[in-house]
């Protein structure tokens, strides 16, 4: 057997250096092997430009096709170029997802567009008027209400100056006396908790007891959470409309698109709300609310509300609207009453101050909502993908832990509820088989068969069909419980806001589009004069259409060391904007944005 030894001990970079066995190493067998042989190709440095769009995504979007550049006046083709003739073969671009457990850096891109959509809407910018920062405007927080005892940590007095780290002393979590001398529930478990649990305690959020806690009523709430939201929008607006009737401001004349014209309250609401799952799985929201006025002459303008209109009046009519506002859920035939709806006894009603200065400021909350935007289930332990009949027994269990209760639930209550018809009141058919016709072919899957329904594509559609977005016109409302089941019931958006709130996601992307195309040629422009430059900084006229005709060609990088080096530069480019941020920031004397989050 030959030995291993190396012929020259520790000195393992030397040229000539290497083992007197003859195996020889397989480097691309790791990440750091197969991105060693990425970077030691002579178009290193023009794969690395061409990946830096989607460098960072955990699973970038390959494109495969072709890129035309065509006069839009003559239709002629100007350049073509081919994703062959370019590394990889494929462009690459980022997922886009908003989940910080799927893929940080797009995540993180999302929560700085957040960032500066929902601070817009405070302080104006980007299209957005300048005088809305005198508007009134509150930061408002909406619990769900109680399912039963959970596991919590109540922070009366906190001492600390960074909440993320809180290290305050908690109070007993469930210090009461009970009326069952052994204190236990009716199913003979504890119902006090004298532990004083810490941040990270992973009990926080889980019930008492399992059988007490009415995991149906929750997953309801989250499925009508989303329209309790509106309704107490409305009954805000109501409250303050009537508040101007009594302060003899008059009702504002607008012209309808139909010509025709209508009277509209002198005030109106433009909120912004991020939704967040507790650590015990319901949802609740922190919102925005900013108190606006209507312009007759133009509806769509952002005006300053009636003089005499204050914070105050704000406030109070987000508290009428959360102490009165509840509902009925339908029918169900586990509950033929439905199931109650309304706010918990936990709202918080802050004012929102501009300039830097004050408890609650427009970059805190701005940068609090953010960051809740990049959120899901990740509080309560539980994350998967879109579950189906096949994949939901791998995680509901009726007897199971919290998270597989809440889960069995919405499949159970989202079944299918119709009526079947009797047998005996169905049309029967004159064939000699009842039920039967003559024998034929499935031409989807080649079964042959007598039923007038291939019985294996139904039994396949059906099981898709569970998980498929329900028709609101005839379907339950409750089976859109199965469809988001895994989001433990709640199907809305985690960030909305009002159309004039604020500017919208695309218009963020599309500037910041435009400007990675331009970049390059600011720089150039006052060095180099060429035609070539010139046509260039008039791509955003009429004048020319880029064309593409991409396709699919598969999803993330080709080898782990693709991923270690696009990843590495994206690290280091984040790394120099976070600095160069910190400089600028210490410059002008001013704090980061956003840095101070507002405690729940």
């Amino acid at each position: 057997m030959a030995s291993t030894l190396d012929l020259t001990p520790r000195t393992p970079t030397a040229r000539g250096v290497g083992s007197n066995a003859d195996t020889m190493p397989v480097y691309d067998y790791t990440a750091a092997g197969s991105a060693l042989l990425r970077a030691t190709r002579p178009d290193y440095f023009g794969w690395l430009d061409h990946v830096r769009a989607a460098a960072g995504c955990t699973r970038p979007i390959r494109l495969a096709g072709q890129i035309l550049t065509v006069d839009a006046s003559t239709g002629r083709v100007l350049d073509q170029r081919h994703t062959d003739g370019m590394p990889d073969a494929a462009i690459y671009t980022a997922c886009g997802n908003r989940r910080a457990t799927v893929c940080p850096s797009c995540a993180r891109t999302y929560q700085q567009d957040a960032y500066q959509l929902l601070r817009a809407g405070l302080v104006g910018g980007k299209g957005v008027p300048e005088t809305v920062s005198r508007h009134p405007a509150v930061f408002a927080t909406f619990t769900a209400p109680s399912f039963g005892p959970v596991h919590n940590r109540v922070v009366k007095r906190h001492t600390c100056t960074n909440r993320k780290r809180c290290d305050c002393r908690a109070e007993p979590c469930h210090a009461r006396r009970t009326t069952d001398a052994a204190g236990l529930c009716p199913h003979g478990r504890p119902a006090v908790c004298w532990a004083r649990h810490e941040p990270g305690d992973a009990v926080l959020g889980r019930p008492l007891c399992l059988d007490c806690y009415d995991h149906d009523h929750q997953v309801v709430w989250n499925l009508f959470s989303g329209e309790l939201w509106h309704r107490t929008k409305q009954a805000a607006e109501r409250w303050l409309a009537k508040l101007a009737r009594r302060r003899g401001i008059p009702r504002v004349e607008v012209v309808t698109a139909s010509g025709k014209t209508r009277k509209v309250a002198p005030v109106r609401l433009s909120p912004g709300k991020v939704a967040e799952l507790q650590a015990r799985g319901a949802v609740h929201f922190h919102a925005i609310a900013r108190l606006d006025g209507v312009d007759g002459q133009d509806p769509e303008a952002i005006v300053p509300p009636p003089a005499g209109f204050t914070v105050d009046d704000l406030v109070d009519a987000l508290r009428h609207a959360a102490a009165h506002i509840t509902f009925h859920t339908p029918s169900h035939p586990d509950r033929p009453d439905g199931w109650r709806i309304g706010w918990g006894e936990q709202v918080d009603l802050r004012p929102i101050t501009t300039g830097g200065d004050g408890e609650v400021t427009d970059g805190m909350v701005a940068g609090y909502l953010a960051k809740y935007a990049t959120k899901s289930t990740e509080a309560t332990g539980h994350t998967s993908t879109r579950l189906t009949a096949d994949s939901v027994a791998d995680y509901a269990d009726p007897d199971g832990d919290h998270t597989a209760r809440l889960i069995d639930a919405c499949w159970r209550i989202g079944r299918p509820t119709g009526t079947p018809v009797p047998l005996s009141e169905r049309p029967r058919d004159h064939h000699p088989t009842p039920g039967f016709v003559d024998r034929w072919e499935c031409p989807d899957c080649g079964t042959r068969t007598r039923y007038a329904a291939c019985p294996t594509c139904v039994a396949q559609r059906q099981a898709a069909l569970d998980a498929q977005p329900a028709n609101p016109t005839s379907a339950s409302p409750y089976a859109r419980l199965r469809r988001w089941a895994h989001m433990l019931g709640y199907g809305g958006h985690f960030l909305t806001k009002a159309r004039r709130y604020s500017i919208t996601f695309q218009l963020l992307r599309d500037t910041r589009v435009a400007y990675r195309r331009h970049e390059h040629h600011q720089d150039q422009g006052d060095e180099h004069k060429s035609s070539e430059l010139r046509v260039v900084d008039h791509l955003d006229d009429d004048t020319t259409l880029i064309v593409g005709t991409l396709t699919f060609a598969g999803v993330g990088w080709h080898t782990t060391g693709d991923a270690l080096l696009a990843n590495t530069a994206a690290a280091l480019a984040r790394e120099r904007r976070s600095v160069g941020r910190e400089e600028l920031a210490h410059e002008t004397g001013s704090t980061l944005a956003g840095s101070t989050p507002v405690a729940a």
